[in-house]
């Protein structure tokens, strides 16, 4: 009989179940870790009776079987716990030093199945004792052992995965601010953000809207380059530390300046840079201040048409640090009006299968289409679109941030 974790009995049933279902598995390749010649002998003929047949390779020492995992990956490994180099469940943590992702069967004399027990609570997936094994079940054992690893990993593999989402779902919370309005009376905000490809990456786009005490309203977009948790944890720093420059009263250059500088101490590569634009405008003025930071142009729309502004500005965040320059430049908005501030997202997914790109002449097209629409609707038909025109490419491949403001 086979002595191990797995019930003889539910290994057979297992076993019949798998020959009335004619299923056929691949044959599990075994790395047998043996000093004993006849102990050796034993589990060959084991291998060779057994009715699930498996490929079997022997090695004499740890020492042996670290050479070959280093260049191949078994199925599972039968380890004897009384080695030259190792002994008890110390050989169990050495081995798995080598094949963390590998089956563990532990070999135990009659008189040690309290060692076997030891070595399944260390890590190992089942043990067997020498003596009392029989062919029929033996092969079900390690296909049982094979069987648990798998679930292990699909189980961490799992909660990797959950805890990821929930890391991406707190930095996304930290991209995407409620606006901080004191009052909404002759402003309107319209703020939206998508995801790329499903959530696949995680960008670092961000936005946020303030109003600061003398009734200004500052607006802020911004695109930290690549994918991935470092940049969107550096989009949410930078985010932040813009609201607070705000509140602190920092404005234009000197504001640009002081983002600069916590992104060349934040950032994890020196090649990491981040376009922004920051607008401000007061109610009534008829006209906003905005600081270009190597982002592309925004859209000003008018009534009944949308126009594409370039602005002039400075290079990106971090291309030149200490040596950079940013002006302020002044931009008219009539009474009525609205400024549309917006990552390149919108506006580099694919058109179709081909190589083209919606670009910006694209979406100005699209937006001069849907013109006449309020705010909401507006900003949702620009998205839509964009990620129509790329649907069969497999959509936006990066995230959007939209920011609409309109003002009396």
């Amino acid at each position: 009989m086979v002595t191990s974790q797995a019930g003889a009995a539910d290994l057979v049933r297992a076993a019949q179940a798998d020959a009335e279902a004619g299923w056929e598995r691949p044959e599990p390749s075994v790395l047998l870790v043996e000093d004993d010649p006849g102990d050796a002998l034993l589990v060959e003929e084991l291998v060779a009776d057994s009715a699930l047949k498996m490929r079997l390779r022997w090695v004499r020492s740890l020492t042996e079987a670290a050479e070959v995992l280093a260049t191949e990956v078994p199925d599972c490994v039968l380890l004897d716990l009384h080695l030259s180099d190792a002994r008890g469940l110390e050989a169990v943590s050495l081995l798995q030093a080598h094949a963390e992702h590998v089956a563990v069967v532990v070999l135990t004399g009659l008189a040690e199945e309290d060692t076997g027990l030891a070595a399944v609570a260390a890590g190992a997936q089942d043990y067997l004792v020498k003596g009392r094994v029989e062919p029929e079940l033996f092969g079900r054992a390690v296909r049982y052992a094979i069987q648990r690893k798998q679930a292990e990993q699909a189980a961490v593999a799992l909660q990797a995965s959950q805890m990821q989402a929930r890391e991406n779902a707190r930095l996304e919370r930290g991209l995407l601010p409620r606006p901080l309005l004191h009052t909404e009376d002759g402003v309107r905000v319209v703020a939206r953000y998508r995801p790329g490809r499903a959530q696949a990456l995680l960008g670092g786009d961000f936005y946020d809207i303030v109003q600061s005490a003398d009734g200004t309203v500052h607006a802020l977009v911004g695109d930290v380059s690549g994918h991935g948790p470092d940049e969107a944890a550096l989009g949410v720093a930078l985010r932040i530390a813009w609201r607070t420059l705000v509140l602190s009263g920092i404005t234009g250059p000197e504001q640009m300046s002081r983002l600069e500088e916590l992104l060349v101490a934040e950032r994890a590569r020196d090649e990491v840079f981040a376009t922004l634009v920051s607008l401000a405008a007061v109610p009534g003025e008829q006209r906003a201040r905005v600081v270009r930071a190597g982002h592309h142009g925004l859209l000003r729309r008018t009534r009944g048409d949308v126009e594409w502004i370039e602005v002039p500005g400075g290079p990106a965040l971090g291309m030149l640090p200490g040596g950079a320059r940013w002006p302020t430049a002044e931009l008219p908005v009539p009474s009525g009006d609205s400024v549309v501030l917006f990552t390149d997202g919108l506006f580099e997914g694919h058109v179709g299968r081909g190589p083209q790109r919606l670009g910006e002449e694209g979406l100005l097209e699209l937006a001069r289409k849907a013109a006449g629409l309020p705010p909401e609707d507006f900003v949702d038909r620009l998205i839509a679109r964009a990620e129509e025109l790329a649907e069969e490419r497999g959509g936006l491949a990066d995230d959007v941030a939209v920011v609409h403001l309109s003002w009396n």
